[in-house]
């Protein structure tokens, strides 16, 4: 996984919980419990896919860090 994407699915998923996190506390009153089982459900879903992403984002950008170091052989990975 490259820098860039791995670097992107964390901004996704630090949005996403910060979206959906706010979305729930501005809920209005008056609607019917339903709609709030509802809403309350698709936010701690998102909130759990976004952690996912950030934890493969997160895991990516590690991996991916000591990309050029050389290898056991003592060769680099691009020198082949």
């Amino acid at each position: 996984m490259s820098r860039k994407i791995a670097g992107f699915l964390i901004i996704l998923g630090v949005f996403m919980i910060f979206e959906w996190v706010n979305l729930g506390f501005n809920l209005a009153d008056g609607h019917p419990t339903s709609f709030y089982v509802v809403h309350g459900i698709l936010v701690v879903v998102n909130v759990v896919l976004a952690v996912i992403l950030a934890v493969i984002g997160w895991r990516g950008l590690r991996a991916g860090s000591g990309s050029g170091a050389p290898s056991v052989t003592g060769r680099s990975r691009d020198a082949g």
